[in-house]
């Protein structure tokens, strides 16, 4: 490898480091700005749509820019959404809790429907904030999306939970990468394995 080719890949690495410090950094602002319990879930969606327009070549969009914009667009959509699961999760917990600190024996039927409701939870939140940043349909279209496309792709699926649960793992053992790069690499990571779908979905409906 000569000198050009270094400086290149140099370059190239640099600019990812700064775009996804710059998403981070974007997240963090805005879901403060919502004073986190409204702008959480927007900025998430909002990291994505950026994301979105970086994996698609567009890497010199202005950021701040399109981040706001996507914000402000989505911003009753996503909390909607986001906070709908919130709730669910909320339910999940409670039942989880009363399963196993219950004092009598439990039929089997209930803990494996738990897990079953469970799992198909967390195909919906993996799935759901993706579908926001890329399509526009209704309300109950994605969620109902998120579970085909979850259940079709389950490799991409569980792609995407890996990754998650190893930039949380990572992130808990590093907390300094927190502020910079957690969110980012998951929205970019997330991103890029649901655009490898949405592409091809895309395609075979135009």
């Amino acid at each position: 490898m000569d000198g050009s080719q270094i400086v290149l890949s140099l370059d190239r690495i640099l600019r990812w480091i700064v775009q996804l410090v710059a998403i981070n950094l974007l997240w963090f602002y805005y879901t403060m700005l919502g004073v986190f319990i409204g702008g959480v879930f927007p900025a998430t969606v909002a990291a994505l749509g950026l994301s979105r327009k970086i994996i698609m070549g567009e890497a010199d969009v202005e950021k701040k820019k399109l981040f706001k914009q996507i914000y402000k667009e989505e911003f009753l959509r996503a909390n909607l959404m986001g906070w709908l699961l919130t709730i669910i999760a909320g339910i999940l917990y409670i039942n989880y809790y009363a399963i196993v600190n219950s004092s009598e024996e439990l039929l089997f039927v209930f803990p494996f429907t738990f897990y079953f409701i469970l799992f198909f939870y967390l195909i919906v939140v993996i799935w759901v904030f993706p579908l926001l940043a890329h399509y526009q349909t209704t309300f109950f279209g994605y969620i109902r999306n998120a579970v085909i496309i979850g259940l079709t792709k389950i490799h991409y699926t569980l792609a995407s939970g890996i990754v998650i649960f190893l930039v949380v793992y990572f992130s808990l053992d590093f907390p300094g990468i927190i502020p910079f790069f957690s969110i980012s690499v998951i929205a970019i990571s997330c991103m890029w394995i649901a655009m490898l779908i949405f592409e091809n979905l895309d395609q075979t409906t135009s």
